[in-house]
């Protein structure tokens, strides 16, 4: 499910999967393995966002936020973000950079809760 998303949005994305960060990557490396037998896409487009990482199965979108994301104008923006994907019926669940690194149990007993 791409929800109509761009070429310049797909391309984005396979740029994005390229340089990914180290939380994207440490987390990335427990997704790929299917946890509860759920696929998931990392840097995935959709719409005109590109979700971090996203199982169709489940209809969940992960992001993953660096420290910018505390910011109030960015903190808006995420909130609009996540309101337009919504209405396509996904749920989103936002980790810090910081609970990757620091708290990855716990991350991913909140993931394999909402799988």
């Amino acid at each position: 499910m791409f929800a109509g998303a761009s070429l310049d949005t797909r391309n984005f994305a396979r740029r994005l999967r390229a340089n990914m960060t180290p939380a994207e990557n440490k987390l990335w490396e427990y997704l790929k393995t299917k946890p509860d037998g759920k696929k998931f896409r990392r840097q995935h487009p959709f719409s005109h966002y590109v979700l971090d990482f996203y199982c169709h199965d489940s209809r969940l979108g992960i992001e993953i936020d660096g420290g910018y994301h505390e910011r109030d104008e960015q903190l808006k923006k995420d909130e609009v973000r996540t309101e337009n994907i919504s209405k396509y019926k996904v749920k989103i669940i936002r980790f810090t950079n910081n609970q990757i690194i620091n708290d990855f149990d716990q991350v991913v007993r909140e993931i394999n809760d909402s799988v």
